[in-house]
């Protein structure tokens, strides 16, 4: 096994976050993403405006253990998941293929590709695209988890709540904020968590 080491940077910013805010009420697996998003984007406001239980990410943590795979809405989320492969169609030439003929958004197809590839039990991973998560939903994909995180003025936080309201295991934000970044974060929380952990 090989325990993770992190950059003494990393080490100074998590003195630096936990000066600031004080996360410690808090069951350890919400408290491991929470403190993970706030470090990858120096916004305290996520330690009140994520949305979870720790049931939920009890799940994805134990799937992400499993081998489960990881599905990404775009390249920029699979791209900062540094712990595992994931898989993402966004690029995919069928994604587009498929949007055209269905009449749905490319984000849309690349999550049906994704759902006809990995089936159930796969974490989903979405930081950019609040059409992935209606189709998620509408796809009943049966999730370990999703991590709902998309960004924009636009949808997004329709999206997350519509997530929210579906009863899947999810992990989300109440405001328009996410993105990329922030989503990528979850995900490696757990999965370093997961490192630490054994």
């Amino acid at each position: 096994m090989t325990v993770r080491q992190p950059h003494p940077i990393e080490v100074r910013s998590y003195e630096i976050l936990r000066s600031r805010v004080d996360l410690s009420p808090m069951p350890p697996l919400w408290r491991a993403v929470a403190e993970r998003v706030i470090h990858s984007s120096a916004d305290l406001e996520y330690a009140v405006d994520l949305v979870t239980k720790e049931d939920f990410l009890r799940q994805g943590w134990t799937a992400l253990a499993s081998g489960s795979p990881i599905v990404t809405d775009e390249g920029m989320v699979a791209a900062g998941i540094t712990a595992r492969e994931t898989v993402c169609h966004a690029a995919d030439p069928a994604a587009a293929r498929m949007a055209r003929a269905a009449g749905i958004s490319r984000a849309a197809a690349a999550v049906r590709l994704a759902y006809a590839e990995v089936g159930p039990g796969a974490v989903w991973v979405v930081g950019s695209a609040p059409e992935a998560i209606f189709e998620i939903i509408a796809r009943r994909v049966g999730p370990a988890l999703v991590i709902g995180l998309p960004v924009g003025f636009v949808g997004a936080a329709e999206a997350k709540e519509a997530l929210r309201a579906s009863g899947l295991p999810q992990l989300s934000n109440v405001s328009e904020k996410g993105g990329s970044t922030v989503a990528a974060a979850a995900v490696n929380a757990l999965l370093y968590y997961q490192a630490e952990a054994r």
